[in-house]
Order: C-alpha cells, then structure tokens, then sequence
C-alpha cells in the first residue's frame, strides 16, 4: 500500500504541468525632481522675489544651496528677507549652510528657522529622492580626511545601495567666477569620486555653471567624473566670470534655478532663469 502511494504521488508530480511564476523583479522608481539655487534673500535686490515665483510654479523638493539670507544670516534677515520671498515653500525645502549664515555665531538664524530640516547642530544630513541617495554637506565646519563629517559621508556611501548619488555643497570644489575656487572642500569629492556618485551641486559664486565630468583634480573622466553645478542665481547680486575653466561647458549671468529630474538610472537638468531673461542650459545624463 505505502509503495502504491509514492507511485501515484510520482504520477502526479510529474503530470503537474502547470507554469511556475517568475520571481518579480524591483519596482522600478519614479522621477523625482530637487529644485533651487543657493545665494538667496538679499533684501537690497529683488532676485529672489523672482526665483521664489519661478518655484511656485515647480513642483519637487528644494534645494537651498546656503547663504540663505543676507547679509549675515541673522535670525531678523530670515524674518525681513528669506520668509517673504522663500518663505511659503519651507516645508519642502532641504538646506545646507552656507559662509554668510554662519557669519551669526552657531549661525543661529538659520538654524532656529530651519528646525528639524537643517540638521542640527552639524548641518549634514542624508535622504533618498526617488532612486537616488542625497547627501547635504556642510563646508563651514572641518571637512579634511579623519574628521567626523568626512568620516559620516564615507559611511553613508559604503552603505548606500542605490547606484545614483547627488551631493549638495555650498563651496565649489571648481569655478570661473571672481571668487576663486575652494580645495578645502577635494577631501569630499574624493570620498564621491571613490564611491562612484554622479552630480555635485554647489552655490557661493553668484552665477551659473555647469563642468563636464571630471575628478577631484580637475581631470576630464567621462567614465567616473562628477558632473558640477554651481548655483549661485538664487537672487544675491549676480557676479562676473574672470575666464573659463578647463571643462567649463556652460556659463550664465542671470538669476534662476537648476530643476533635476533624478530618475532610475539617469538625470536631467534645465536651468531655469527668471521672467525677461533668456538664458537657458538643459541636458541628460545615466548614472555610472
């Protein structure tokens, strides 16, 4: 009887023709949009009432690419300068500090105003926006091989799994502006440039710029290079450019913002200038 059962369970095993169902891939991520400048609220000028109206109509997270609120970051320049111009698009805004928000000792005005957002008391911060992981550095506390913040980011990069990666700094590691680039800030892009990332965003240098892919010593690398943007259009007095860098491929003296459009494997960017001016950058790239 016990071997006439295993004989009809052979049987049917073998007559059981039915399909097996393919083991379901990942769930492909949608786009996800950052868009911003840095160099903000100067209330000497009517920049940023322009680029705050250009967000109205943008929808996305926003990048606010420090110096925030001119002239020295105080909590009563947020309140007369930032609030009416930026103010209403708070909740979805993701800042770093810049030099002049930390011209407030602790810079004080930017943190009590950002709360929670901007990461107290250090300043940097990490988040996933669609496919992509997001990484918000501070470049007015240490940043060299060994200290905390540069020991945080080669953690994050170490344990991030997704294979696009952004990197907001306020300094530029590279710049044709007046005012000079910033090596103090090449220990991060070499950490980045090690762990594979895609794009840095930068502010500082009131104008806008966007660089070919190269590598933390200014070396063309299609292959492994961050793409650089630097975004200081956010409504401070515009500056002018002394020269070109080498793979310096786009250069703008206008106020407007970069709108990212980070999707599984690939991004694009447009510069988006403020009404009455007209120019415009815009491009696609995939992830390493």
């Amino acid at each position: 009887m016990a071997a006439f059962g295993a004989s009809v369970l052979v049987t049917l095993l073998a007559c059981d023709s039915s399909p097996t169902s393919p083991t379901p891939g990942p769930t492909p991520v949608g786009p996800a949009v950052l868009v911003g400048a840095g160099d903000i609220a100067d209330c000497t000028v009517a920049g940023s009432e322009a680029t705050g109206r250009l967000l109205d109509a943008i929808e996305g997270t926003v990048m606010a690419l420090g110096d925030l609120a001119y002239p020295h970051g105080r909590p009563e320049d947020f309140q007369s300068c930032f609030v009416p111009r930026w103010g209403r698009h708070k909740s979805r805004i993701r800042p770093i500090p810049g030099n002049h928000d930390y011209e407030t000792p602790g810079a004080v005005g930017y943190y009590g105003y950002l709360g929670s957002a901007a990461a107290p008391p250090d300043g940097y911060y990490s988040f996933r926006h669609g496919a992509w992981l997001v990484v918000a550095l501070n470049t007015e506390i240490p940043m060299s091989a060994g200290s905390p913040q540069h020991e945080w980011l080669r953690r994050e990069l170490t344990a991030g799994s997704t294979a696009c990666v952004a990197a907001l700094m306020h300094y530029p590691l590279f710049t044709s502006g007046e005012y000079g680039p910033h090596p103090e800030v090449r220990p991060l892009w070499e950490l980045l440039y090690q762990a594979g990332a895609d794009v840095v965003v930068s502010g500082d240098e009131h104008l806008y710029e966007r660089f070919a892919p190269q590598d933390p010593n200014g070396r063309a690398d299609q292959q492994r290079g961050l793409r650089q943007f630097v975004v200081g259009t956010g409504g401070g007095p515009l500056y002018r450019f002394v020269g070109v860098l080498p793979n310096s491929e786009a250069q703008l003296r206008n106020w407007g913002v970069l709108r990212l459009t980070l999707s599984d494997g690939s991004y694009t960017w447009e510069f988006v200038p403020v009404a009455g001016e007209s120019g415009r950058d815009s491009g696609s790239a995939a992830c390493h």
